[in-house]
């Protein structure tokens, strides 16, 4: 490659990086969002994935020929990844459905080789061991077997999240866009039986669906596609854990919800982690 070519693709790979971590600070809103919304979970479900679908349907208006880059495989994997987090998320606290929703990057790194051929490092464990292990520290006392119902969907959305995020990676070389309207749209599909009749949203619930659905799914998820266009999924789904270490900070903000000295901690060693295995890949980028 030559130095310019290497320039390029360093331009590339940091745009990617804060394209993704751009993505990660909009989703960290979602838990306290989604709490303050006055439904049951698959009424969110429905507003959120309804709105978000229209507006990115309204943005990009994919004719006919982006249709067929919509891939069923992430269709379906996005739309129960959708339902099961909001689901997790009622269920049980905000603080566990993330948390446990972040389980996907182990998935991640243990599919990624197979599925994209992407080459596991050492690195990647390592830096995911670390980060998990600062999340636990948000959560020193409070993930007990209290919502155990809520724990278990969390845990399975954790697994639709790595593929989700697999998925994308798999589709970015081409169009993943009509993936994430289609995937939006089904979501919305699979809730509507189950959420009908209760759907009734008051001018608060109104402006907390509008916001899930533009901003929280919406451009969250143009910003991190058109990352990973240049971030392999195991560094995208790191740079995606600022979404648990903010997570605290948005609910002190809406809530008053005072983080404790352990999430203080636990999230200085979330952002050392990510901050350490970005910053690697970088220099790998750039050799």
């Amino acid at each position: 490659m030559t130095a310019g070519g290497a320039v390029v693709a360093g331009h590339g790979g940091r745009r990617g990086v804060l394209l993704i971590a751009a993505a990660a600070l909009l989703w960290s809103t979602g838990g306290l969002a989604i709490k303050l919304v006055p439904l049951g979970a698959l009424g969110v479900v429905f507003w959120r994935s309804f709105v978000s679908g229209l507006f990115l349907l309204v943005v990009f208006r994919p004719s006919r020929e982006r249709w067929r880059h919509a891939a069923p495989s992430t269709v379906v994997v996005y739309a129960l990844m959708i339902v099961s987090f909001v689901t997790a998320t009622k269920m049980t606290t905000a603080a566990n459905a993330i948390f446990l929703q972040y389980t996907g990057p182990l998935y991640v790194l243990a599919i990624a080789p197979f599925l994209l051929k992407e080459p596991f490092r050492k690195i990647d464990a390592a830096a995911v061991g670390v980060a998990l292990a600062g999340m636990s520290l948000f959560f020193v006392g409070r993930l007990g077997p209290g919502a155990l119902a809520g724990n278990l969907v969390a845990v399975v959305s954790g697994l639709f999240f790595g593929l989700t995020i697999l998925l994308l990676r798999r589709d970015a070389s081409g169009d993943a866009i009509p993936s994430v309207i289609a995937g939006n749209l089904a979501a919305a599909a699979i809730a509507l039986p189950f959420a009908w009749g209760r759907l009734a949203l008051d001018a608060k619930g109104v402006a907390l669906v509008l916001f899930l659905g533009i901003f929280q799914l919406g451009i969250s998820y143009v910003l991190f596609v058109k990352g990973l266009k240049t971030v392999p999924a195991a560094e995208a789904s790191l740079l995606g854990m600022l979404e648990p270490m903010f997570n605290p900070l948005w609910a002190f903000l809406g809530l008053g919800e005072r983080p404790s000295v352990w999430a203080l901690l636990g999230g200085a060693i979330v952002l050392l982690a990510v901050a350490g295995r970005t910053i690697a890949g970088a220099r790998m980028r750039r050799a």
